[in-house]
């Protein structure tokens, strides 16, 4: 082969060396990410049939969905439990990022971020477990109010709290487990802001919180975004909560999308769920970061 063929050139070139190097990950994305969400895509537009799928092309598991009021409750229900996680997950990890970042001695940083990584040492269903352990008729919570005196007959609160089985017991062990997720985020936006701004705001004449405002937090913001996207999105998708937690008696979308496609066998319905809700939550999070998109530029 000629030296400077173009086959030759294109082979040393760098575009070449970065498919190549590429290339693993790529694929590896391919068949473990695309492949499996191109086939839910696929089986969502099948016939069901009785213990097989049809495969006939038609729209009418998107119209069953649409037009079933018990999806449209469950989907606002998951949505509402979502946000309502992501809102306390990122406040309590906004305080918690700008401690870090702002008033712990740099050569402390990495041992307080390995402490917030702690709870990923224990599986996701264990932590759900502590949780239902916590929060139980007879859990942690309420035999400590029964120790003091609290709880009891003739006392302040008769009865043992009923915590178990509500959404603020799901939102609460969902914060908890997406704890770090938002921390993280936060923390890294918080570490690129060059500290000469916020003297400079001070030596102007601003105090302490109108320089957060005006400086600290518009720059922080995309990690804040950061931090809303990735406990939003699969907050929402989450099975084993509000199964464990909620009792099976406070579905979230996630349970209705293993209702159809294991107990009741009809996988090209619950594909079309699937699909629906991964619809609705992609239109949220796009509009979401189109709405902040101005503090995504950097500054000028």
């Amino acid at each position: 082969m000629a030296q400077g063929s173009p086959l030759s050139r294109l082979k040393h070139s760098e575009a070449a060396n970065g498919l190549a190097l590429i290339s693993p990950t790529a694929l590896y994305a391919i068949l473990l990410l695309a492949a499996p969400l191109l086939t839910i895509l696929a089986y969502s537009f099948f016939k069901d049939g009785y213990l097989t799928v049809i495969h006939e092309v038609t729209f009418e598991n998107y119209k069953a969905v649409w037009t079933d009021p018990i999806f449209r409750a469950i989907l606002l229900r998951s949505l509402i439990v979502s946000g309502l996680v992501t809102l306390v997950t990122v406040a309590l990890a906004f305080p918690i990022a700008y401690f870090l970042s702002f008033h712990v001695r740099p050569d402390r940083k990495s041992l307080w971020l390995f402490l917030i990584t702690i709870p990923f040492w224990t599986s996701y269903l264990i932590r759900v477990f502590l949780w239902k352990v916590i929060l139980g008729y007879n859990g942690v919570i309420n035999s400590g109010l029964k120790s003091i005196g609290l709880i009891g007959e003739g006392q302040l609160i008769e009865d043992p709290l009923q915590m178990l089985n509500t959404v603020g017991a799901i939102a609460a062990t969902l914060a908890h487990a997406y704890a770090p997720f938002a921390i993280l985020p936060i923390f890294v936006a918080l570490e690129k802001i060059d500290r000469s701004l916020l003297e400079a705001g001070q030596d102007l004449g601003e105090s302490r919180v109108m320089t957060f405002l005006r400086v600290t937090l518009p720059l922080a913001m995309p990690g804040v975004v950061a931090a809303v996207l990735i406990v939003f999105i699969p907050t929402i998708g989450d099975y084993v909560t509000p199964e464990l937690i909620g009792g099976g008696k406070l579905p979230m979308v996630a349970n209705m999308i293993q209702a159809q496609l294991l107990p009741l066998d009809n996988k090209p319905m619950g594909s079309a769920i699937a699909v629906s809700a991964m619809a609705v939550v992609a239109l949220i999070s796009l509009a979401f970061v189109f709405a902040n998109r101005r503090y995504l530029r950097g500054p000028k």
